[in-house]
């Protein structure tokens, strides 16, 4: 079981920073280069506790759904996505958000497994892990590019 764990340091608020990771709107916007939009459950504003989105994208060439439940919720500290329906046999991405002065360390935690047994165990050595680093790198950036700038404004009401 491949685990993944990023800490992000951002110079915000933990409750700006819970805010935009449960952001639809700023999840669509970090994820642009695969395509993804939410089409069904919560399509829009911050998703919380028991609610389900399906994200639809493009990932390795090929169009997939997904749907996940916010199944653990306690803002401004930490809530938790996981699997419903999709491509992974199953995952748990964990959000913590931990105030340190000035700055927020902002916690991922992405654990998941593969379909199709040893050869899904291989796929995850040889390209899925890095894969899924940068797609979270990549999110964690916008997140702290609109906790810094400001622009959260525009997401967060």
């Amino acid at each position: 079981m491949p685990v993944i764990e990023l800490k992000t340091k951002i110079h915000s608020t933990a409750e700006i920073c819970f805010d935009l990771s449960a952001s639809i709107e700023l999840h669509q916007l970090s994820t642009s280069r695969t395509k993804e939009r939410a089409i069904a459950g919560v399509t829009s504003g911050i998703i919380k506790l028991n609610e389900t989105v399906t994200w639809e994208a493009v990932h390795f060439g090929i169009k997939q759904t997904l749907t996940s439940v916010i199944s653990q919720y306690d803002r401004p500290r930490h809530f938790r996505d996981e699997q419903l329906n999709g491509a992974f046999k199953w995952f748990k991405h964990d959000h913590y958000f931990e105030p340190e002065g000035e700055f927020v360390i902002v916690t991922d935690r992405f654990e998941y497994a593969s379909p199709f047994g040893v050869f899904g165990k291989v796929f995850n050595t040889l390209v899925l892990t890095n894969y899924l680093r940068r797609f979270l790198l990549e999110r964690n950036a916008v997140i702290k590019e609109f906790a810094e700038s400001g622009k959260w404004k525009t997401l967060i009401k």
